[in-house]
């Protein structure tokens, strides 16, 4: 018999493992996801400038912004969008909360950041598992590549790829433009590490969440997303 695993709590622990695994990256400092590192290029200039700007505030700004272009993309607003970035905010939140977990970690050695690196695969790759199995609005990130598929009529993987690779191009833009010609920050083997497994890593985790539990919703929302 499967155990039961209510699709509100996939949301909540979603959101936090992937929180975690972006703050391990960041400590193990070998490159951060595609989907993150402009961000953390965003955080990491503007908190030289501002030490109250944070790597949580940078993902919500980032991905309001994004928010705004797909909307002018698709030509359409739905006010479920907006629970989008509400799931952004509180994913900004759970980040920084998770960023001075690990902030103790000072100067980790090689075979620590390697640990660390690993774990951060690892949750980032269970929290979007989790997250796939529930009904309550996705990071805008997810948003924009479903809203750009359907206005285009484009295959949703292709979409996902090309977004990636728009997303990681960015970063590698922004790190030069931010700390000089030549100069990769956040963008590092790492990140082609992470784009070459990641997608079957979340599958494999996807498989055995299906293998020993049953997703139910254990409110009566789904109707409002």
């Amino acid at each position: 018999m499967k155990k039961t695993f209510y699709s509100e709590l996939a949301y909540f622990l979603g959101l936090v493992s992937i929180a975690l695994g972006a703050a391990f990256m960041e400590k193990a400092d070998f490159g951060m996801s595609m989907i993150v590192a402009p961000a953390y290029l965003i955080f990491r200039k503007m908190s030289s400038i501002y030490s109250f700007f944070t790597f949580g505030m940078a993902e919500y700004t980032l991905q309001g912004a994004l928010l705004i272009l797909m909307i002018i993309v698709v030509r359409r607003f739905k006010v479920s969008y907006l629970f989008s970035f509400v799931t952004a905010v509180i994913y900004g939140f759970i980040l920084d909360g998770c960023m001075l977990l690990v902030g103790g970690i000072q100067n980790p050695g090689m075979a620590l950041r390697i640990v660390l690196y690993i774990a951060g695969l690892l949750a980032g790759s269970v929290g979007v598992s989790l997250v796939f199995h529930t009904y309550i609005a996705p990071e805008v990130y997810e948003l924009f590549v479903k809203e750009i598929s359907a206005k285009t009529g484009r295959d949703i993987n292709r979409v996902k790829t090309v977004y990636d690779v728009c997303s990681c191009l960015l970063g590698v833009v922004l790190s030069f433009s931010f700390f000089g010609l030549w100069v990769f920050e956040g963008v590092k083997w790492g990140t082609i590490v992470c784009a070459i497994i990641n997608g079957s890593l979340i599958g494999l985790c996807t498989k055995l969440f299906e293998r020993f539990f049953e997703f139910r919703d254990g409110l009566k929302l789904r109707r409002y997303f």
